[in-house]
């Protein structure tokens, strides 16, 4: 009896001590890398069709006998600098490795593209937002695998200069998806062990962002909405004078000359003034 019981036991949980049995990913990378396909193709139906452009979307299921959760986030132009993307999806992507954490952040990259230094300096940019550590727990997915053909993508990785660099800052992990073979388990199975090793070497632990990074983007993007929000003001304040003046002059040119000179002296007056807002 004794020995069935601990049978059962050694089936029940695998002999590998960083087993995940439920496990959280965030896809990043620029917009048009496939990270939505990405998405579907690990977990194995159509999720994230539905996703809005700036906005983070998250999904899950059961996948190979694990529980798979995915964060999925906004993409950026391809080499577009972190200073020039929106804080607003700054702040998307550092809201997304927040407690409970992440086990892996899966950094989509296109083989059927060449990849630039310039591509590769703003994947730098974005990844580096959320924190000095985050390389530890990074892992370059490429999407169109099948675009390779007889090219191993270790051949692809030596053909591209800067995308080397990029692959060794990750710990030289990286894997290969192919989308448009979606029931091919082996290749998501693969995927999932290759993240188990990522949280074996950060001896088990998430990934987390400090939270002060998120609380100075937040600052950011409310100044800058206070901004914008002065310049709406402003712009209504000159559509304003413009509807004045626009009075003004259907007075002085289709109806008789007024008496009084004050009233020309009045409109020069609020040309002038509306000329100084302008200036400003």
């Amino acid at each position: 009896m004794t020995a069935l019981i601990l049978t059962h036991l050694s089936l029940s949980f695998p002999e590998n001590p960083y087993y995940l049995a439920d496990i959280r990913l965030v896809l990043l990378g620029s917009a048009g890398e496939g990270k939505r396909s990405v998405g579907n193709t690990i977990l194995g139906r159509e999720e994230f069709s539905g996703q809005k452009t700036g906005e983070c979307m998250t999904k899950g299921r059961a996948v190979v006998g694990r529980q798979v959760t995915v964060i999925n986030t906004p993409g950026w132009g391809r080499e577009q600098r972190l200073a020039q993307t929106p804080v607003s999806v700054q702040e998307q992507h550092l809201q997304c490795v927040f407690p409970p954490g992440v086990h892996a952040l899966l950094l989509v990259i296109r083989a059927d593209k060449k990849f630039t230094e310039a591509h590769r300096a703003a994947l730098q940019d974005h990844v580096e937002l959320l924190g000095e550590n985050v390389w530890s727990h990074t892992m370059v997915l490429f999407t169109c695998g099948d675009w390779l053909g007889d090219t191993t993508i270790e051949q692809y990785i030596e053909s591209e200069g800067a995308l080397q660099s990029l692959i060794e800052k990750c710990g030289n992990r990286y894997h290969v998806l192919n989308n448009e073979n979606r029931g091919d388990d082996t290749q998501v199975t693969q995927l999932l062990e290759k993240i188990e090793e990522i949280v074996e070497g950060n001896r088990g632990h998430h990934f987390e962002m400090d939270r002060k990074r998120l609380e100075e983007t937040q600052e950011r993007r409310m100044k800058e909405e206070e901004r914008a929000k002065e310049r709406l003001m402003k712009v209504e304040k000159q559509r304003q004078h413009l509807q004045s003046l626009k009075s003004e002059l259907c007075l002085i040119f289709y109806k008789p000359p007024s008496k009084s000179p004050h009233k020309y002296e009045s409109f020069i007056y609020k040309v002038n003034a509306f000329l100084t807002i302008i200036k400003q």
